[in-house]
């Protein structure tokens, strides 16, 4: 079980080198590996596809996305 106590970015951590879910603000959602983040919570995703309206759009590969367009990082 997880540290009750431990920060957000603790937890994003762990999510390290692990698929997540991230949703931006314009509705769609990115799932890769998550690579790296900041304070900012800039993001590298590497293996990553677009999705939206629950399908497949295109497969991104290595992506870099602005800690301010994002509104959920969820591990997969």
């Amino acid at each position: 079980m997880e540290n009750m106590n431990s920060r957000p970015l603790d937890s994003l951590n762990q999510s390290r080198g692990k698929r997540v879910i991230i949703e931006l603000k314009d509705g769609k959602q990115l799932i890769g590996k998550l690579i790296s983040f900041d304070i900012h919570i800039n993001t590298v995703l590497d293996e990553t596809e677009e999705h939206e309206n629950g399908e497949m759009k295109r497969k991104l590969g290595t992506v870099f996305i602005r800690g301010d367009t994002i509104t959920l990082i969820s591990p997969q």
